[in-house]
């Protein structure tokens, strides 16, 4: 069916709201709670819930403003039903089934996943499959195959922990506080990214899962190895530019060799990691080399937002008003693949 659809997304700590129709963004809000969460060095998920709690109605009323539409005008309600913090996905859901309920109009139940792949296939990037997906973000880090947005093929995905996580207790191990991500990068854009030999987990052909519990460990060990002695700025340099390139150079080569091995044209990117300059400009390397296209969307699409979630809603069954009065949330993904 045609027409727009209301999409709301709280898996994590954005409360986000949008308007999407087709491939186009209507609208698209994010409140971000990242300066909430910093003094703990990470996201507390009472804190995010709750902070959802007081702030996802007025992201809806934002979000539909600036579409200049009516609840009346959309055709359909899309939420965030899993994976993610399931406090934070319990006040989505039940926020998305009450506003359905009440306007009767059908629900789409998303897979968080799902909507960083199909991020790619909103405009201006317009992108249509055959590719492989690369999804690399603080929760999750996983290779995909995507010849049908409605069903992507899952291909690796990190045997524990994601790189975006990693990238943060890499940035605080360092003193940098949270969100690691942009002030990692930051300080190793002025260091020697062959100053240190961080270990790359899961080496040799064909290998597409990843493995990101080493390269923590190791740089823990360095800074041990100070007995409380401070780092100097080039030193610190240094490491992050190691630490980084261990992490994202994996994602890269790896996305890579699948493309090529499935046969495809082209390696999309999505999740926060995927903002990272370094990782971005060793996929646009790789894929110059293999003769493939890169994809990427505006970062504002890349970190957690409601306009991906709009975009996979697309290609997610719809449920009639009012079958989905008893569904909820749902911390996990369901084994080996995307609930789409």
């Amino acid at each position: 069916m045609n027409g727009p659809i209301l999409a709301i997304e709280t898996s994590c700590d954005e409360t986000a709201a949008a308007v999407v129709e087709g491939r186009r963004i209507r609208s698209n809000v994010v409140a971000s709670q990242a300066e909430m969460h910093a003094p703990y060095g990470g996201v507390v998920p009472e804190v995010a819930a709750r902070h959802h709690l007081g702030t996802v109605n007025g992201v809806v009323d934002e979000a539909l403003a600036a579409a200049g539409l009516a609840l009346a005008d959309v055709r359909a309600v899309a939420v965030t039903q899993r994976p993610g913090l399931i406090g934070a996905l319990l006040i989505g859901v039940a926020t998305a089934k009450a506003i359905a309920y009440a306007a009767r109009k059908p629900l789409l139940m998303v897979d968080h996943i799902h909507g960083h792949i199909a991020a790619s296939w909103l405009d201006p990037v317009a992108l249509d499959p055959p590719f492989v997906s690369l999804v690399a973000s603080g929760g999750h880090t996983r290779l995909d195959l995507v010849r049908d947005l409605r069903a992507p093929v899952l291909l690796g995905q990190t045997i524990d922990d994601a790189a975006g996580e990693a990238i943060d207790k890499g940035a605080r191990l360092l003193g940098l506080g949270y969100p690691g991500g942009p002030a990692l990068e930051r300080l190793a854009s002025g260091g020697d990214r062959a100053a240190h030999a961080f270990p790359v987990a899961l080496r040799g052909a064909g290998v597409r899962d990843f493995s990101f519990a080493g390269v923590k460990t190791s740089l823990l060990y360095v800074v041990r190895e100070r007995d409380g002695e401070p780092l100097g700025d080039a030193e610190r340099a240094d490491l992050a530019a190691s630490y980084q390139e261990a992490v994202v150079r994996p994602l890269a080569d790896r996305l890579i060799a699948a493309a090529v091995e499935e046969g495809v044209p082209t390696v999309a990117l999505g999740g926060g990691v995927a903002a990272n300059g370094r990782l971005r400009a060793l996929v646009a390397e790789g894929a110059e080399r293999a003769g493939l296209r890169v994809a990427v969307p505006d970062r504002s699409l890349c970190t957690d937002n409601a306009a991906m979630i709009g975009a996979a809603a697309q290609f997610t069954d719809e449920v009639p008003w009012p079958d989905y009065l008893g569904l909820d949330a749902v911390a996990t993904a369901p084994p080996g693949g995307i609930a789409a």
